[in-house]
C-alpha cells in the first residue's frame, strides 16, 4: 500500500461536518432532542478533527533539524492519535452522559419533523464525505480488504476519515430511529436510547483508532510482503545474503532500512562500495518508501564455520 495523504477526503469531511454541525445545533435548539445534541457535538468534534489532520500534514513537511534528524513525518501519526482521543472524549463520553441524563430525566420532543428533516440532509452530506473517502482509499489500498487497509495502512488520515464517516452515518441513522420512535410512540426514552447507542458506537470506533494510531506512533516496521521484497533485492548481485535487518516507518512515506549484508570475501573497497550502492538502488526501485537505507558490509561467517 502506498501512503497517500487523502487531503481531498479530509477537506470534504471538514466542509460536510461543519455544515452538519450547524444544522444539528439548530435542530437541537428547536426540538430539544438529546440524540440531536449528541450528534451536534459529534459533528463539532469531527470538524475539529479534520482541522487537526490537516495541521499534522502541514507540520510533517518541516525540514529535518539536528534535534530531529529524521524529520517530522510522525507528526501525522501524533495528530491522528489526538483525533482518536477527541473522538472518544468529545463524541463518545458526551453522548453516553447525555443519554443517561435523558433516561433519568426524559423530556418530550418539540417539532420532531424539523429534527427528521435535518437528519436526512445530514445523512446526504455525510454520504458525500464518506464516498469521497472511499474513492481516495481505493486508489491506494490495492487488493487488501477494508479491515486490512485500516489495520495495515501507514497513512493515518484515510483510516481515520473512513471510520469517522462510517460512525457518523450509523450515528445519524441511530439518531433518526431514536427521534422517529420517540415521535411515533410518544415516549422520549427512545431518543435517550438512540443517544446511548451513538455513544457506544463512537467509543468502539475511537478505541480501534487509538490502538492503530498508537502502533504507528511508537513505530511500525515494513509489512511482511515489503520485508520479503527488500530482503530479496538486497540479496542479489555481489551480496551473498542478508545477515539481519531492521525496518521502521518514520513517516507515512518514509521507511528506514538498516541491514548487515554478507559480501563475497576479498572484494576491493571500490567493489564493496559499488555493491552497497547497487543494493540500495534495487530496494528503492521496488520499495519507493525506503528512502533511508543504511547497509553494513560483513563476511558470511556461517559459511566458514561449516
Amino acid at each position: 500500500m502506498s501512503a497517500g495523504g487523502g487531503t481531498k477526503a479530509i477537506i470534504a469531511a471538514l466542509v460536510a461536518n461543519a455544515g452538519i454541525a450547524l444544522a444539528k445545533f439548530v435542530g437541537f435548539l428547536i426540538t430539544g432532542s438529546s440524540s440531536m445534541l449528541a450528534e451536534s457535538v459529534h459533528s463539532v468534534a469531527d470538524t475539529s478533527n479534520q482541522g487537526l489532520l490537516l495541521l499534522g500534514q502541514k507540520t510533517s513537511r518541516r525540514k529535518a533539524t539536528p534535534n530531529h534528524p529524521f524529520g517530522f513525518g510522525r507528526d501525522r501519526y501524533f495528530y491522528s492519535f489526538v483525533v482518536a482521543l477527541l473522538l472518544f472524549s468529545l463524541g463518545s463520553v458526551f453522548a453516553i452522559y447525555e443519554g443517561v441524563h435523558k433516561l433519568q430525566h426524559p423530556e418530550e420532543l418539540s417539532s420532531p419533523l424539523v429534527a427528521v428533516g435535518i437528519l436526512v440532509v445530514a445523512i446526504a452530506l455525510e454520504s458525500y464525505s464518506f464516498r469521497t473517502a472511499i474513492v481516495e482509499s481505493k486508489a491506494i489500498k490495492g487488493d487488501a480488504t477494508w479491515w486490512q487497509f485500516i489495520r495495515q495502512s501507514k497513512t493515518p488520515e484515510l483510516p481515520v476519515v473512513l471510520l469517522e464517516d462510517a460512525g457518523a452515518l450509523f450515528g445519524l441513522v441511530l439518531a433518526l430511529l431514536g427521534v422517529g420512535l420517540a415521535t411515533l410512540t410518544g415516549d422520549p426514552v427512545f431518543d435517550a436510547l438512540g443517544t446511548l447507542c451513538i455513544g457506544v458506537l463512537l467509543g468502539v470506533i475511537a478505541i480501534v483508532l487509538i490502538i492503530e494510531m498508537k502502533s504507528l506512533l511508537i513505530g511500525e516496521g515494513a509489512s511482511p510482503a515489503e520485508l520479503d521484497l527488500i530482503v530479496d533485492e538486497l540479496a542479489a548481485g555481489k551480496v551473498q545474503r542478508v545477515i539481519h535487518i531492521r525496518t521502521q516507518y518514520i513517516g507515512p512515506d518514509e521507511l528506514l532500512v538498516a541491514a548487515k549484508i554478507a559480501l563475497s570475501p576479498g572484494l576491493p573497497a571500490a567493489d564493496v562500495a559499488q555493491a552497497i550502492d547497487d543494493a540500495e538502488q534495487r530496494v528503492r526501485n521496488r520499495v519507493p518508501a525506503a528512502r533511508l537505507i543504511y547497509l553494513e558490509p560483513d563476511l558470511d561467517r556461517s559459511l566458514t564455520k561449516s
